[in-house]
């Protein structure tokens, strides 16, 4: 285990990470909602089967994560990124940018598992949620941060629906902004959410301009570290093998860590939406000051919850699924008004 990551681990045992009070909620959210429901086991059953999965998969973390980011921008956390296209009616799974998502098996077993235990209680939004913090937390074996609970699910997921709403990983930083704006997220929330580059890969589509045609000439992103460009360069011709990927935090990408951070000062940033976060002296500024690990810890717990909340689905709104993967509608004979999800 790297000395780093070791260092890091005290960081969490000894810090309080974003700890939100009793009865605090974000759009109708709460913790320990389901404590008031028949499920009071809930958190902790997705806690143990998410470990269990995380054992066997060190990428599962980076998976989930990306899910729930690619969840909550597009129509709000309602799970809705998880629905299969029905007909000719293409989902948000099929839209370009979530292709290569993974984990959805994960999401699958934990709900399959919690049906058997608390049938028609759970919802899928909440599962998604909590288990991406789970995988993230499982190698420091404690919850890195609060995840409010109480989200229904959504019944509509329209592939028409991403585009505009999912942050690009070749957007400038007033793009972002003003993005992250509408999502009712600011510049702190912004740069924090970006550091869960500090784990998982990316396929070299995503960034590939950067290093052969930025500007339509054949050049390279004046912006990006000439040694980096070099390495990527090797590690992604052009043109490149679509399947092909590469650690998005440079010898780093298993470790939850703040590596991110200094990679992007040093103008490492994998992605023209890191280099961006230079581009504004406010953000360039909470980059810097996120390298320290318990302020990036902290703060990327706080902005976790904000993002959590975007435009949820509660109370008698949406439904809670039987499977992740087909709303109601498609499951005949299934109709859940989720009165046991309500107090």
């Amino acid at each position: 285990m790297r000395a780093e990551f070791t260092f890091l681990l005290l960081v969490v045992s000894l810090v309080v990470v974003a700890r939100a009070g009793k009865g605090s909620s974000g759009g109708g959210l709460r913790q320990n909602f389901y404590r008031t429901t028949h499920c009071p086991q809930a958190e902790q059953l997705v806690r143990q089967i998410t470990w269990s999965r995380a054992r066997n998969d060190p990428k599962l973390g980076a998976k989930l994560l990306r899910v729930h980011y690619h969840d909550c921008f597009v129509r709000g956390c309602d799970a809705s990124i998880l629905l299969e296209t029905v007909g000719t009616n293409q989902s948000e799974k099929d839209a370009r940018p979530n292709l290569t998502l993974g984990g959805f098996e994960a999401i699958d077993d934990i709900k399959s598992q919690i049906e058997k235990v608390c049938p028609g209680i759970v919802s899928c939004a909440d599962i998604l949620a909590l288990s991406a913090r789970d995988a993230v937390s499982f190698p420091f074996k404690r919850p890195m941060w609060d995840v409010l609970t109480g989200r229904r699910d959504g019944r509509v997921s329209l592939i028409s629906d991403v585009s505009g709403n999912l942050p690009s990983p070749f957007s400038d930083f007033p793009t972002l902004q003003t993005l992250f704006e509408k999502k009712g997220l600011n510049i702190n929330d912004l740069v924090a959410l970006s550091g869960a580059h500090t784990i998982g890969v990316a396929h070299c589509g995503a960034f590939s301009r950067r290093l052969f045609n930025f500007t339509g000439k054949g050049d390279t992103d004046p912006s990006l570290d000439p040694t980096y460009a070099e390495t990527l360069k090797s590690q992604c011709p052009n043109p490149a093998n679509p399947a092909t990927t590469v650690e998005m935090d440079p010898q780093s990408s298993l470790s939850f860590d703040t590596h991110y951070f200094a990679t992007v000062n040093q103008n490492k940033g994998l992605f023209q939406s890191d280099a961006a976060l230079l581009m504004n002296p406010t953000s360039a500024g909470i980059v810097k000051q996120l390298e320290v690990p318990w302020a990036f810890f902290n703060q990327f717990g706080k902005s976790m919850v904000n993002m959590g909340a975007i435009e949820v689905l509660v109370g008698n709104a949406g439904e809670i699924r039987k499977s992740c993967r087909h709303n109601s509608a498609s499951n005949p004979g299934w109709n859940n008004s989720g009165g046991d999800c309500n107090e």
